[in-house]
């Protein structure tokens, strides 16, 4: 544990390099209003921090810059995420205010958001559909022997699936399915279908029988999908062209970031730094990540990717607030 004035010297030191991307020295460190000692005490504090690999000096007679472990002990120092400044939280308010249409679209563009709020990349994993609940269902004629069926879930999601019908279903007997489907299945989950009563119908029957098993054969195997906004901020944030070509490869890797973002989650992380996620091509990068929750069960992740020099407050901040606007953007359908 650091004690006090170490913590402020080091914290200082961070806020300072996360501001400038340049070596910060010991005159500038005493200048700052919560540090009450003189540069030479600094100094010597600075090379304890070093010492102890919290900071490293890149060269000689440079100032220092702050190491994973600085890093770690800076965001351990936070109180919270915090709150977005006044600009971006209308902006936050404005975006849930305008945001319709289908649920992907939405995710798409509140990755986006979460780019424009940290200058980061944003990272949206959707909600997973087999948790969700059925809220309604349609079966509807498109043709003589095809009808559409139309499922809207709890975590805003529209499942839509084409299913074959016997050619002399007709409407009446779509309406009865569609009737029957809705007495049995609304309130449960897309895991847990069950199974459904007959009519006494035939025709009503088959058509009842295609369209569950059209929910469930498209759902097997079924991966949460991710929405990435913001990429190219990545190719600013860094110097080195290898480092942007290996982490733009992860991002376009669906399978391995949803894995991270679940695996960060299980262990308790809301912030991850450098090597502390376990992927190689993302040791230069921080991520802060949440689950959002739909109707009060976590169902989704947000996330916000950028460089190990990221803006801590902010980014816990932008994670928070959206997180929790999407949480109820979904309940409330």
């Amino acid at each position: 544990m650091l004690d006090e004035r170490k913590a402020a010297i080091l914290r200082a030191v961070v806020e300072e390099y996360i501001a400038t991307a340049q070596p910060v020295g010991s005159t500038h460190v005493a200048a700052t209003p919560d540090i009450s000692v003189s540069p030479a005490t600094v100094r010597n504090e600075m090379v304890v921090l070093e010492h102890e690999g919290y900071l490293v000096q890149p060269h000689t007679s440079a100032g220092r810059v702050p190491t994973d472990k600085g890093y770690r002990a800076f965001v351990d120092q936070l109180t919270g995420p915090g709150d977005l400044p006044p600009a971006q939280g209308q902006l936050v308010r404005d975006f849930f205010t305008r945001a319709h249409g289908e649920l992907e679209e939405m995710l798409q563009e509140t990755s986006r958001l979460l780019s424009r709020l940290t200058d980061y990349a944003g990272v949206v994993v959707s909600p997973q559909a087999e948790a969700a609940h059925v809220r309604s269902i349609h079966l509807v004629g498109l043709s003589a022997h095809v009808g559409l069926l139309v499922v809207v879930l709890s975590n805003g999601a529209v499942e839509k699936r084409t299913v074959e019908v016997a050619d002399d279903t007709g409407d009446e007997r779509l309406a009865a399915a569609t009737a029957h489907l809705a007495a049995h299945l609304v309130g449960r989950t897309l895991a847990d279908l069950g199974s459904v009563p007959a009519t006494g119908d035939g025709l009503t029957d088959a058509a009842v029988d295609r369209a569950i098993q059209s929910l469930r054969s498209d759902g097997e195997g079924e991966l949460d999908h991710l929405y990435v906004g913001g990429a190219a901020q990545i190719a600013s944030a860094f110097d080195a062209v290898e480092t942007v070509r290996e982490v733009l490869g992860t991002l376009e890797q669906q399978f391995l970031l949803v894995g991270l973002l679940r695996d960060l989650l299980d262990r308790g992380l809301s912030v991850s730094i450098g090597a502390e996620h376990g992927l190689e091509t993302l040791a230069d990068c921080s991520i802060v990540v949440a689950p959002y929750e739909v109707e009060g069960e976590r169902t989704g992740t947000i996330a916000v990717l950028g460089p190990t020099r990221m803006n801590y407050p902010q980014a816990l901040a932008a994670v928070a607030v959206v997180g929790n606007r999407l949480g109820r953007r979904l309940s409330d359908g």
